[in-house]
């Protein structure tokens, strides 16, 4: 397929003309608790643009944290299908298909006001309300997600999602799988993940790699996970991510969803970019420089014993210094040119 732009690690995921804001007439108060005061309904408005910022390019879910330092705290790691609530009643049968949730005899736009139970990263509860439901203009099956958790600390409801200058009131995508601490990505029958537009799980799926659709009659899950590792620039594939705020990217992979980008324009200019890395879905299989400038000495102190010190030419003026170890060195599934120093390796 041929690659009409650049990709950026920054670039914004809700670029796809979501314009208007979805309907929050049908929005229920979660039901009462003997004892406890009743508390506001969720999805009363749009969050505040100014609430709050972190780098671009880091972030795996695109959530707000439960440590500020600690990246991968997430305030919301799964979503379960079950023990839904709307109205205050049981709703059966939710299921998750194709990047759009439904239920017998309901649209998918009056999902809106539903309640969900998640869990974050520590293990601790999390109620998820879903304020609305919009179709994508990529794909008219996918729908984006407008979503609030219930912040116990604040006793409000939030949107968890991160906003940022180019993206005020971001929404989210339900996407089959659950991802951990280290980045991978692993089946839990009835669980899902809600990724949030600046986070690298839902902008590789803009990018063209859903992880429930094929190409060719190859799954694209592996290419997604790969995606991830990629946009992140996490070597190890060990979730430590290795960008910086704004990084330029351009990717290309084995299947042609993204191809090489050869012409300049306003926001690439190949000549100034070099080859980076080629990637598989548990991390780098072969390293030519880091993205943020470090010495690769410290990547393979991070991840000893994963790498050695090898060439490698895979083709089209790719050359790596340093490569995998073990059977897995020679998978390519994704590889990325990007602005940088000269390699150090």
């Amino acid at each position: 397929m041929k690659k009409l732009f650049s990709v950026f690690v920054c670039l914004l995921v809700n670029s796809m003309s979501l314009a208007s804001e979805p309907k929050r007439d049908s929005a229920r108060a979660a039901p009462e608790r003997r004892g406890v005061p009743p508390r506001e309904a969720p999805c009363k408005g749009p969050q505040d643009p100014q609430r709050i910022s972190w780098p671009q390019g880091t972030m795996l879910w695109g959530m707000t944290r439960q440590s500020a330092a600690e990246e991968r705290s997430s305030v919301l790691t799964a979503v379960a299908l079950d023990r839904v609530t709307l109205g205050g009643a049981p709703l059966k049968d939710v299921r998750l298909e194709n990047g759009h949730l439904t239920a017998p005899n309901l649209p998918a736009e009056d999902l809106s006001g539903a309640i969900f139970q998640g869990t974050a990263s520590d293990g601790g509860p999390v109620e998820v309300a879903v304020c609305g439901a919009e179709p994508s203009q990529q794909d008219p099956a996918m729908r984006w997600y407008r979503i609030e958790i219930w912040d116990k600390q604040k006793e409000s409801w939030e949107n968890p999602c991160i906003a940022t200058q180019r993206a005020p009131n971001p929404k989210a995508l339900a996407v089959q799988g659950l991802w951990d601490k280290q980045g991978s990505r692993h089946e839990e029958p009835g669980k899902f993940t809600f990724a949030c537009e600046n986070g690298a799980i839902a902008k590789c799926i803009h990018w063209g790699y859903k992880p429930w659709a094929t190409k060719d009659g190859q799954p694209l899950t592996d290419m997604h996970q790969a995606c991830t590792r990629m946009a992140r620039a996490d070597y190890c594939g060990n979730g430590r991510s290795h960008t910086r705020q704004d990084n330029v990217i351009d990717m290309y992979d084995s299947l042609g969803l993204q191809a090489r980008t050869t012409q300049a324009s306003t926001n690439w200019v190949p000549e100034k970019a070099s080859f980076e890395a080629a990637w598989s879905p548990e991390g780098a299989t072969c390293l030519a420089r880091t993205r943020d400038g470090q010495d690769a000495q410290t990547i393979l102190k991070e991840c000893p014993g994963r790498f050695e010190a090898r060439a490698k030419d895979l083709g089209e003026g790719d050359h790596c210094s340093v490569r995998l170890k073990g059977k897995h060195a020679d998978t390519v599934l994704l590889r990325n040119h990007s602005y940088g120093p000269s390699p150090r390796i």
